[in-house]
Formats: C-alpha cells, structure tokens, sequence
C-alpha cells in the first residue's frame, strides 16, 4: 500500500466525516478506525464506504468506526492524526469520550459490555472443550447404546482430563466476573477476584445442592447473635457477583475517601472485601440469586408458551438487536439458564449469525463489484463461524434487502429452534462450530435449524438479487 494512496484516503475521509470540527477523538484497534463524532448526521456514509482502503463502517455505543484492515489501519490512523492535529489516543480515552453521548439504558448495557466481553474467550474455551467431552461420554452418537469412551477404553483418562479442564471456568465463574466487573465499575480488580473467591469457597454448601438441601431442610447456617445467614456458594450465579462487584468498588472509593493515606493500603483493602462480602451472604446474594433464576425459567416458560411464533418473533429481531448491542446483555441470561438446566440462546444466535453469512454469499454470486465480492465472500465465512458483523455492517445493511432476507432466514431458523427445543449446555461461538456446546441428543436438529436459515436467507436474497438486477 503506497503512502500516497493512504494520504488520498486519509484526506478523503476527513472531508467525509464533516470536516476536522467535527471529529472529536480518533483510535484505532486491529482492524477499525475508533472514532466519536459531534454530528453523525453530516457523514457522507456513501462516499466513505467507496473509498479503495474501505471496507465497511457502523455506528455503535457512540463511536463511528470504519473498518480497513489489519496493518494498514496503523498506516491510515497514523496519517489520520498527522492530517487531523488531534492528539493519539487510545481505544479507552475513545470509550470514555463516546459515554458523553449514550443515554442511560445505552450506558448500562454498554457497562454489561464491558464486563463480559473480556471473559468471552474463557467461556468459549471451556464451552467447546465441554462439547468435545461430550462427545466422547454420550452414548449413541458413534456406536448404539455407546460411547466413545466405552468403545475405545484407552482414552478414558484423556475423556476425564478434558472434562476437569473443561469445568474449572464455569465452577469459578464468580472469580472471572468478579475480576472484570470490579475493573469495569472502577474498582481495584483483584480485590473483585477475592470476592468472587469466597463465594465458591470450598466450606460453602455447593449451589447446585442448594435445592436439595432446602427440600431436606438441611442448609447449613451462619449464627451471628440473632442473625441466621446461609453458607451457600454462588456456583453458576450471575447477577449476584455483579451486584458484590459494584458494591466493592462503591465502597472502595468511599472507604478511601476518609481514610488516612498512611493505612489507606491496609485498611481500604480489608474493609471493602470483609463489608461487601458480608453484604452479599447477609442481603444481596439470596435475593439476586432468586431474580436470576425467576428470570432464567421465565425466559424458558415464554419460548415454551410463545412456541415456534414466539422463536420466528425473536429471531426475527435479533439482527436488531445486535445492531445496538444489546446482544452483549444476553450472555449473563444465557449463563443463568445454563446454570438452571439449559439455554435455549446460542442456537438462536447461530440461526442469526448463519442467516447474515447465507446473505453475503448471495451478494457475493450476484456482484460484479471485485471489493463487495471479496468483502462479500471473508465475511460470510466468518458469520459461519460466528462473527456476524462484517457481514451485517459491511454487507447486507449497505445493500438493505439483504439485511432483510436474513431477518426472515434467521425467524424460520429460529422457530424450528424453538420446535425442537435445541438446548446448549454451555457458552460457544453462535455459529456451526457451536454444535460442540450443544446437548448431544440436539445436535442434528442444530444443524437443520441453522441450514433452514442458511438456505432460506440465501435463496430469497438471490431471487430480489436477481430481480433487482444487482451488479
């Protein structure tokens, strides 16, 4: 890529975003150019996304970004501050400017952002190595009546290994959360870790016995003169780690606040850990803990009662919802109706995230346009995979009827979801590869429910395609 070339973008796309006055902080990540704009009304998207070294834009969570590719963003975000005047930044000073301009609710779910994207590899991780033990401990999918592992005795003590390694993120999910959480709602991080420590300490009773030790009426106590507080762990609990995060870090900046400097370091430390963990076995946790299962088994109860209207309803709008984000909000439910026998979401997601790639590739076979077919072709690939936003913002919204064609792919693939009840037991990439986190005994209907929406999306995208005469 010559420097004159990365100039002449450089200049074009200050001249597209409104001009200098109009451009307030400028970063950049792996591929996106990170920015926040005073007005995005005056950007001329047209003529931006026609730029050689463009290959898509969006607008999310207050920042314009506009996606060039790896290594040659650095060339362009380079020129970009030379031709600007402004002053390097990173992608966190971009964050905290682009907070100015989100409301209340844009804020909170951005907050729920920030706080599990982090953590989503982790869970990925764990979600598809606990698909991999599956497969070798469920019976039937190989041989009748066995499993690999009975089959092929040798392999016993890897089929173990594997699922010890595959447990540990989610037996101390509270540590992870409360890590993040802690450093997203400004705390010091590793006191949100010891948090989340001791609430799936090993002297706790274990939360998934919970409900059995309340049957027999055998939940062990703490006996603090009148008060009676449970020893119960918050295993596979979400809303209650963060509720004691927050806590935490308020109490942290208070705490400090009134402190002397000189024990600042001794006493801030013990008092937010001992008075946020106290809070949380003594008020919060019960209380929380019971709201996220309310909210688990109703989210159940609805697809249930809404059956394949309520699924084609949902996946219908999901490609809305992950244009403002809110998708982010869902993996704490997700993870809350796995910790309650199993999520109904990451097929749904995976109907969605196919639909946008089934889309792409329509456009792809339909252009003649050598940049759409390439940007058409890497980024429906990658919505297989489960990364559906090149497809969704470089792709099918710049063109519209494809954006829409995935709408309806995704709700027919969605309500067979719901039909057949395809349930995941763990996290996992929303995308084909996705079968491992899924329930053995629903992994073909997996892959009819998201071929219907591959096909469905692509077919209907290549007759408009066709009769719109795309080129």
């Amino acid at each position: 890529m010559s420097s004159h070339d990365v100039l002449k973008t450089t200049q074009a796309l200050v001249s597209f975003l409104g001009g200098r006055e109009n451009i307030i902080e400028a970063s950049h990540c792996a591929t996106r150019l990170r920015l926040v704009l005073r007005d995005v009304s005056v950007v001329n998207t047209e003529e931006i996304t026609q730029l050689p070294l463009v290959k898509g834009q969006f607008s999310n969570a207050g920042q314009y970004q506009i996606i060039i590719g790896t290594g040659t963003v650095n060339q362009v975000y380079k020129e970009f501050i030379r031709v600007t005047g402004l002053a390097t930044s990173t992608t966190g000073d971009v964050k905290k400017a682009s907070l100015q301009k989100l409301n209340l609710f844009q804020r909170l779910i951005k907050a729920i952002s920030d706080v599990f994207v982090p953590i989503i590899p982790a869970l990925v991780a764990a979600g598809l190595l606990l698909g991999i033990n599956n497969i070798l401990t469920a019976q039937g999918i190989f041989y009748q009546d066995e499993s690999l592992v009975q089959h092929f005795p040798a392999i016993t003590g890897l089929a173990d290994m594997v699922n010890t390694f595959s447990s540990a993120a989610y037996i101390f999910l509270p540590i992870l959360i409360g890590f993040s959480a802690t450093a997203s709602f400004g705390g010091n991080p590793y006191l949100g870790a010891v948090v989340g420590m001791i609430m799936v300490h090993p002297a706790l009773l274990n939360a998934y016995s919970y409900g059995e030790a309340l049957l027999s009426h055998n939940v062990p106590f703490w006996s603090i003169q009148a008060l009676h507080i449970e020893k119960v762990g918050y295993q596979g609990t979400i809303f209650p780690v963060l509720a004691a995060s927050w806590i935490l870090a308020t109490l942290e900046t208070q705490i400090r606040k009134v402190i002397p400097e000189i024990l600042d370091s001794i006493l801030t430390p013990l008092l937010s850990v001992f008075i946020t963990a106290f809070l949380v076995f003594s008020v919060v946790g019960g209380a929380l803990r019971a709201a996220g299962d309310s909210l688990a088994h109703g989210l159940i109860w609805l697809f249930e009662f809404t059956g394949v209207i309520g699924g084609g309803l949902y996946g219908f709008v999901l490609s809305l919802v992950n244009m403002t984000g809110l998708h982010h909000s869902l993996l704490p439910v997700d993870i809350q109706m796995i910790a309650a026998g199993g999520s109904l979401l990451l097929a749904l997601a995976a109907c969605n995230n196919v639909a946008h790639g089934g889309a792409a590739l329509s456009v792809m076979l339909l252009t003649r346009d050598k940049k759409l077919k390439g940007m058409a072709l890497s980024s429906g690939v990658s919505a297989f995979l489960g990364i559906s936003e090149p497809a969704m913002f470089g792709v099918n919204l710049k063109l519209r009827f494809p954006f829409l064609c995935a709408m309806i792919g995704s709700a027919l693939g969605c309500a067979y979801s719901i039909h057949k009840h395809i349930i995941n037991i763990a996290p996992g990439p929303a995308g084909y590869i996705g079968f491992l986190s899924i329930k053995p005994v629903d992994m073909v209907n997996f892959f009819v429910a998201t071929t219907i929406s591959l096909i469905a999306t692509f077919t209907l995208c290549f007759i408009i395609g066709k009769y719109k005469k795309l080129a």
